[in-house]
């Protein structure tokens, strides 16, 4: 059954994922705080390594069957991240955030290492989702991720509203 989203929705997703990336963060210990800034969306200082992390949030919400859609990130978004991340003195970094049926996963990444893995285009880089892909990404320590199964128990169908 495909999934009606509200008019909203990418604008939810991308609040949704910038506080669920910012609460992880904090959780585990990052002074952090979201900001509203032209190229990042959080700033965070790393108690492991002392980076301050200058971070840009892309968030997707897929319907089922569509879940191994790759992230396109625009290229001229690494130039605004880079230009934001050099006025606040920090390191850029990508949190890639993917609601994918039951299952919401998060990458955070340098954006020295994204650019590595995917040679940026002339218009974009694509973040891959299939599964040689994310069996690569879970292997390598360079990128962290956190994960959330989400499960529906009991919901409105859309024949029941009048």
């Amino acid at each position: 059954m495909e999934i009606q989203k509200s008019s909203r929705h990418s604008k939810i997703t991308g609040d949704f994922s910038e506080s669920l990336v910012l609460y992880w963060l904090s959780k585990h210990g990052f002074e952090c705080s979201n900001i509203d800034h032209t190229g990042i969306d959080l700033i965070a200082k790393n108690p492991h390594t002392g980076e301050l992390m200058g971070i840009s949030v892309k968030s997707r919400s897929r319907n089922i069957g569509t879940e191994k859609t790759y992230v396109r990130i625009p290229s001229k978004n690494l130039l605004k991240v880079q230009e934001a991340c050099e006025a606040f003195g920090c390191i850029p970094y990508f949190a890639i955030v993917v609601d994918a049926a039951d299952l919401i996963r998060a990458f955070v990444i340098s954006m020295e290492h994204l650019t590595e893995l995917f040679p940026p285009t002339k218009t974009s880089v694509g973040w891959k989702m299939n599964p040689t892909h994310l069996n690569r990404y879970y292997n390598d320590p360079e990128i962290m991720i956190f994960e959330m199964q989400t499960k529906t128990y009991r919901w409105w169908e859309a024949d029941t509203a009048q």
